[in-house]
Formats: C-alpha cells, structure tokens, sequence
C-alpha cells in the first residue's frame, strides 16, 4: 500500500500546493492535506488554504472539514488521514500527503503510540493556570518535556501535562514513533526555497491577505477553540479590530510571526534523515512539477509510457 502514497513537504508559502496538485494531475492522484489549520472550516485567506483553481484539478481532503471549536491533536489527524488515504486507495488511486505540520507528517510516516482524549474537567483546571505557572509544573512533572516543546505555546504546555496527569506517564515517555519500516516504501521529498526568496513570498502572501478581505474574514469568523485560536495572524487581527494596534503593524508582526514559522518548519525537516531535499528556487514551477512527477514515477513504480 505504501508505494500509493507519495508526501511533498516544506515551509509555508513555499508553493508546495499548487506543485502538489500539478504532479496528481499526472497520475490522477487525490490530495491529503496535512496542514494543521487548513483542516478548519473558514478563515480561508488567514489559513492560506489552496486557491479554487487548485482545488478544482484534483479532489483534496481535510480542508475545511472541522468546526472552529473543536480540538485538533496528532492523533486525531493520524487517524481522519488514515481513513481518507484507504478510500483513495480503495479508488484504486495513488495518494499524495501535502502539508508543514511536521508532527502530522511523521504521525503518517512512522505512525504514533496512542495518547489519551482530553479530560474536560482536568483542562478547565489547567486552562485557568498563567503560562508561567503551566510552565513551571511542566518543569517539576516532565523535565524532558519541557526541553523539547515549544514553552511559549500554551496549547502545546496543556496537552504534555494532561496526559502525564491522566495516565501517571510523563507524555516525553509515551509519545514513542513506530519503526519506520512502516513506510519503509513511501517517498518523503522536503521541499524548500532560498530564504530571502521565501521570505520574500511570505511577505507579499501576508500583504495580499489584506488585500483580499482578511480583516473581514476574521471579523465574521466568531468563536474559536483551543486549537484553532492558535493560527498566525488571528491575535493581531483580533488587536486591529479591537484598536489596539495599526494596520501596518499588523501586517508587519503577521509577516514576523510567519517567517519565524517557515524557520521553525525547515529547521524541523532538515531533522528528518528520510526526507530527501529539493530546492525549489533551482526550477521553474513547471520544471518542479515535472522533475517531481518524474520522483512520484519512481516511487509508485509506475513505468514510462
């Protein structure tokens, strides 16, 4: 089953939708996001989902499939991909995983150790703790945890002390990752671009959202969950609407955050040994599709006719 599957990783705005949809054109291919706020419903633009054009060459799944309440975790993906990768290929079609959210990609790639649902009453309790304070109890309760997760990302600092306090296991012991042998067959190509070139196209993506009614967007979008109210740009849009902040420094933090982002994710996937590089600044978008058609050839070994 595995040579079906084909993943095309990488930074945000680096272009790897619109490649993705070019190469399943090829091979008739249906798409798999793996992209941690496009499987939201809304927020559109704010989520640089793939334009309608893109959309419309071939079906794509987990985008737009989720309310805005409801909480996302890696398991949670690991399975609704799962489900949509088997219908695909009960399609008899080939599968191509597109996506940045590293953790959901490896949950694909390796597959990830069951971790407990959230307890309401225990995340009411820990929802009402200051950072500093989640903080410092990560410390005491999972030292490594605190090394390795993002401190400053409250969701994140929620979740590892749920599950240390819900099954008596720190949560740095049982996120463990399935031998990769699991996928031994599926190809994982990371693509990136030159950084000022990305940074560039991140900045005018950012500045095109505004342009296209992204304030709107938000304005109109309601409530948010835990999850969802962590996607770039919602705060500082909130800020705008709410006066305290001016449009130009709204638009420059969105941009920060974003490239710090972009920084994160190449960091996170020059990690992954597996994942063979491509820099996307060496082609031509036409060039990209080709030369990765010509790798997904390979991989779902298919010959050429």
């Amino acid at each position: 089953m595995n040579r079906r599957i084909f993943f095309i990783v990488g930074p945000t705005a680096s272009g790897k939708s619109e490649l993705a949809a070019g190469v399943a054109q090829e091979f008739g291919a249906e798409i798999v996001s793996a992209d941690a706020f496009q499987i939201y419903q809304g927020l559109d633009l704010l989520t640089a989902k793939p334009e309608v054009r893109t959309l419309r060459k071939v079906p794509h799944h987990l985008i737009g499939t989720m309310p805005l309440l409801e909480e996302m975790n890696v398991e949670k993906f690991r399975r609704a991909a799962t489900r949509a990768i088997k219908e695909i290929h009960s399609r008899g079609k080939f599968a191509i995983v597109v996506g940045g959210s590293g953790l959901y990609v490896k949950a694909l790639t390796h597959g990830l150790a069951p971790l407990p649902e959230f307890d309401p009453s225990l995340r009411e309790k820990l929802n009402a703790m200051s950072l500093n304070e989640l903080r410092s109890k990560l410390d005491r309760l999972d030292a490594e945890a605190a090394r390795k997760i993002d401190m400053r990302n409250r969701r994140r600092l929620i979740r590892a002390l749920e599950i240390f306090l819900l099954t008596g296991k720190p949560a740095s012991a049982q996120r463990t990752w399935e031998s990769a042998s699991r996928s031994g067959a599926a190809t994982c190509l990371f693509v990136f671009r030159d950084r000022e070139e990305l940074y560039a196209r991140i900045n005018a993506r950012v500045e095109a959202m505004f342009q296209t009614g992204v304030i709107e967007e938000v304005q109109a979008s309601g409530a948010t969950g835990a999850t969802s109210s962590q996607m770039i740009g919602l705060r500082q849009i909130r800020e705008l609407l709410e006066g305290k902040m001016s449009i130009l420094q709204c638009i420059g933090e969105i941009q920060q955050a974003t490239r710090r982002y972009a920084k994160r994710q190449l960091t996170w996937f020059r990690r992954q040994s597996s994942f063979e590089p491509l820099n996307l600044s060496l082609f031509t978008h036409n060039e990209g599709v080709k030369w990765i058609s010509q790798r997904a050839r390979r991989s779902f070994a298919l010959r050429n006719d």
